[in-house]
This record gives C-alpha cells, structure tokens and sequence, in this order.
C-alpha cells in the first residue's frame, strides 16, 4: 500500500512519474476525444482506427531497418501506425460514403484485414535476426517495462498536443456529434469535420500504443465518456467529465502498475476505468441503477398512498400489506385499520380531487391540460386556484379541507 500511495505521490522514480503524467494526460485526451464518437454513434470507428495501426507498426520497423536502424524507434513507429490508420480511416468513410455497404460492415471489414495483415508482417519481423528482440508485441496490450525516458516524453507531449485539440475544436465537433444535419444548414462542413473528429481519435490512438496497446485503446476511447454520461446530460459537461474519468484512470492504472512491476500498464489503467464505469452504473445520481430502483420505490408508496387513501373515501377495506404500512407510517391509519382524522381528510379532498378531474375534462378540451392528469399529479399543479373554485361550484357540496400532498 505505501508502495502505491508513493507512486501517487510522483515517488516511485522520475521515469515512473513521467508515465504517470504521460498515462493521465492521455486518458483525458481519449475520453474527451471520444466522447464525440460516442455522441455521434460512432464508437465501432475507434475499432477500426486501433486495429489499422498494427500494419504500420510492422511496416515501419521494416523500413528503419532496412535504412540501418535498430527499427525501435518510438517517433518511427508511431509515424508508420498512424499512416496505415490514416488509409483506414479514408478506406472506411469511402466506403460508408461510395459504396452501398453499412457503416458497421465497412468497420468490420477495414479491421479484420488490417489487423490480419499486422499479424502476418510481426510475424515475418520475427523471422528477421533484428525482430526477435524487438518486442513489437508490446503494442497489442501495451507495455511501460521497456520504455525509455524518449518514449515517455512522447507520449506526454503527444497527450497534451491531443488535449489541446481537443479544446479548439470542441464546439464544431459538438455541433455535427448532436444535429449534423443544423450543422450542415449552419455552413459548416461536416464531412470535413467528421473527418477531424476521427483524425483527433486516430492521433489519441497512436500515442497510446505503447501505454494502453492497439487492443486496449478502444477501451479508454469509450469508457470514460459512458461513464461520463451517467452523471450529466449537458455535452459539455460529458465531453470534460469524460477527460477527467479517462485522466483519472490513467494515473492511478500506472500508479499501481508502478507499485507492482509485474502487473501490465494498459490492462490495469482500463480496469481502474471500468471500475469507474460500475461505480457510476449502480451509485450515479440520476442515471443510475440505485437512484431507479428508489425512484421505482418512491413511486409504488405514492401509487399505494393513493389507492388507499380512495379506498378509505369509500369505505372499502385496505388488504395490501404495503398499502396499510404507507399509510400507517404517515398515521393515516390506525394500527387496528380504522382512519385517522388526517387520513380521512386526505381521503376526502383526494375524491373530490378525482371528481374536479371529471369537471376538468368537460371543461377544458385543452389535451395539454387534462392529459396530464397521471392520478398522482395533484390538480393545484395544473390549475389556478380559480378554476379549482369554478370545478367546486359545478359539483356542489361541501368543500373538503386540504390535505397533504403525495408521498
């Protein structure tokens, strides 16, 4: 544990503590950037754009060291993955553009051929005398246990560069993610901005390569911004919620990869994010499994406060046991099933209640007014006090004296 909490605290070495800003920096970037896939309904693309760099990480070790390097150069590497994710990305829109296919079949077919051809390509560097130690596999699952002080610089400065897009081209973005079709009626170009939309997930999905893995990147795209989702409704809020889950899970994923040399980087960072993730599915407050199944609560007490309150109105004997515990926990009702003088006088202003309602009806042929009445709204939400008064006079009698409201 002290190891950990010494981790946090940027203590476990400089070159750990540059992964760890690096890992931070590139979770905010990834769940700010792909928040604007997820918005656009477009995750699957992601998929693809991970799945196209693997050719060109093969390609480029290839091509350094057929130029007389040792072919592990990160820049090198990275510059070789994202030119095939490039030709992906193109390969996919032309596709889902020119051709008749569907976007997910477009997606489909870029990311099996393009990853099938990564495999054969880091199988032939294998066979290379230079490739048997070159440990390209680390970009499947990510791998910070051979990263060099180079490498981590990259990263943190291509995570901040992606951060930094992100914020200039948030509000286009946002736009086309929500209404492509206003956007377009705006002047704005949407295939061009789709295509930056893209290019900033591409950009995210390159520099990740060598903390997260081609594999896992994916993961950090999406997550964060369903996580975010959970907590707010408004897109701004998704889009910098969604980069402070994606930050946090990056910093504490490499704090406790730090901590415990043997646990893999990528696979912990997106651990930590899906824990993120079920933390926010079940304890969220709006959203969120708990806050429905009380809200579901909260709304049978008031359906069966209701119930019984009618059946006290008219005489009718209360057998549901949840009905009689309502009630009798706001002492409406007796422990022996007799009213309380309050639950009589609820019982009787919620009958004339219902009548008002039948008056309202004939009264005001206004859909937006009566078709509101759910048997749970009370009528001083729809209607003046006045015309409660003209519903009075119609029906006659004496008036009942106001009770509670609903539970």
């Amino acid at each position: 544990m002290s190891d950990f909490v010494n981790a946090l605290m940027l203590g476990a070495g400089y070159n750990a503590a540059l992964v760890g800003i690096g890992a931070a920096l590139l979770g905010f970037a990834a769940g700010a950037a792909g928040t604007f896939l997820f918005l656009r309904k477009r995750a699957l693309v992601s998929d693809a754009v991970a799945h196209a760099t693997l050719p060109g990480v093969g390609i480029a070790f290839i091509v350094m060291v057929l130029l007389g390097g040792d072919g592990r150069n990160l820049i090198g590497l990275l510059a070789g993955s994202m030119l095939t994710a490039w030709i992906g990305l193109l390969l996919v829109e032309w596709m889902a553009r020119g051709t008749r296919l569907a976007e997910d079949a477009a997606i489909g077919a870029v990311l099996s051929v393009f990853f099938g051809a990564g495999i054969v390509l880091l199988t032939v560097i294998q066979t290379m005398s230079q490739g048997r130690q070159a440990g390209l596999e680390s970009f499947l699952l990510g791998s910070t246990a051979g990263m060099l002080f180079q490498d981590a610089v990259v990263i943190a400065i291509g995570g901040t560069l992606a951060v930094l897009a992100t914020y200039l081209m948030r509000r286009p973005m946002t736009l086309v993610a929500f209404d492509a079709e206003y956007a377009a009626a705006s002047g704005l170009n949407v295939r061009r901005i789709d295509l930056m939309m893209m290019g900033l997930v591409m950009a995210v999905t390159v520099i990740g390569l060598k903390l997260v893995g081609l594999i896992l990147i994916v993961a950090m795209l999406i997550i964060p911004s369903v996580t975010a989702r959970f907590w707010t409704e408004r897109s701004d809020r998704v889009i910098w919620s969604a980069g402070v889950i994606g930050a946090v899970s990056g910093y504490v994923g490499a704090a406790i990869s730090a901590s415990a040399p043997a646990m893999p980087t990528g696979p912990i960072i997106v651990l930590v994010c899906a824990a993120l993730f079920l933390a926010s599915l079940f304890f969220a407050p709006a959203r969120g499994v708990a806050a429905a199944v009380i809200r579901h609560y909260r709304f049978q007490k008031r359906v069966h406060w209701r119930q019984g309150l009618l059946a006290v109105a008219r005489g009718e004997p209360i057998h549901d046991p949840m009905t009689l515990r309502v009630l009798r926990n706001q002492g409406l009702l007796r422990a022996d099933g007799v009213a309380t003088d309050s639950g009589r006088a609820q019982a009787a202003k919620i009958a004339r209640d219902e009548k008002r309602w039948d008056v309202a009806r004939e009264v005001h042929q206004d859909a937006g007014l009566t078709g509101r009445y759910d048997g749970l709204t009370p009528i001083e939400d729809v209607f003046t006090r006045d015309e409660i008064a003209e519903f009075d006079r119609i029906i006659g009698g004496p008036v009942a004296a106001a009770g509670q409201g609903a539970v």
